[in-house]
């Protein structure tokens, strides 16, 4: 079906989306409305290239709530109020988020993740995943303190995501018996490999499962309920979705829930020596709290 479109050539979205077949109405000022909406719940800048994205992603929401234009879901959108509307306006949010994500990514952190738990062990020692995604970093995380501390540690994890959605599957913590980023050895150890309709897949054991504490949070919420100071925070591929103001303000409220001179790792493409009042530079995408 070829796309349905409205108003002058200018109005439209660009070639990117427009050489796609639209059965849902899309213009340009829509997507101007999404990158704005986007933005203010969740602090996402969505560039100009990520037309094609917007629709992809939000056209299925368009459907399953009836619509049959993107003015007029946004419009509902932003009149509707109460619980429906809180609830929709998670399932934005969920639309346009990127969850990409495996076990033991960016692995250099968890090489220096094992000497960093095992010279900072202490009492009630906390670790905050700030981007949990499907599961595959906290889990990671999890496992290396195991591994470093054997089972008898007292490290408190708490894994978080902007994202209902892959929340749900990280609690599950089921995944393909070939997921990226794991040896035999830690399949072994730390999973339970299914059996019959479950073959193929793994599970993670119990006892890894109950050291993830998993919230629902938005890094743009006011006040974050996260409890005690945290030792070490991870918060990679996050910040490359935020303008320099908004970076800078999450980076000054982690500053605010982390203990001084705890660490901070981020992803391999995230630079805050803009930030040296907050964080120093202590290795490897890892920051140091001043």
């Amino acid at each position: 079906m070829s796309a349905v479109m409205r108003g002058s050539p200018s109005d439209r979205v660009g070639p990117s989306a427009a050489s796609m077949e639209h059965d849902l109405a899309f213009e340009r000022g829509d997507f101007d409305r999404v990158r704005s909406l986007i933005y203010q719940r969740a602090g996402i800048s969505l560039g100009d290239g990520k037309q094609a994205m917007v629709y992809s992603r939000l056209s299925r929401r368009l459907r399953d709530t009836g619509h049959g234009s993107f003015a007029s879901y946004l419009h509902w959108l932003e009149r509707e109020s109460g619980a429906v509307a809180e609830a929709e306006w998670q399932e934005f949010v969920n639309c346009l988020t990127t969850n990409l994500t495996s076990f033991f990514r960016e692995d250099h952190h968890f090489v220096a993740l094992v000497d960093d738990l095992r010279s900072r062990a202490k009492s009630g020692m906390r670790i905050w995943c700030s981007a949990a995604s499907t599961g595959e970093e906290p889990y990671s995380i999890a496992m290396t303190v195991v591994e470093s501390l054997g089972a008898n540690h007292n490290v408190k994890l708490v894994a978080s995501d902007i994202d209902t959605q892959v929340l749900t599957k990280a609690r599950l913590g089921v995944y393909p018996q070939d997921a990226r980023g794991l040896t035999p050895q830690r399949l072994h150890q730390h999973f339970l490999r299914g059996k019959g309709p479950q073959e193929g897949f793994i599970r993670v054991k119990p006892e890894l499962a109950r050291m993830i504490e998993f919230r629902a949070l938005n890094l743009m919420d006011s006040r974050w309920s996260l409890g005690e100071p945290f030792d070490i925070v991870f918060c990679r591929n996050v910040m490359i979705y935020f303008d320099a103001p908004t970076q800078l303000k999450v980076l000054e409220k982690m500053h605010a829930c982390m203990t001084p001179g705890s660490l901070l790792y981020v992803g391999h493409s995230e630079n805050f020596t803009d930030a040296k009042h907050l964080f120093r530079l202590r290795g490897k995408t890892i920051y140091e709290r001043v």
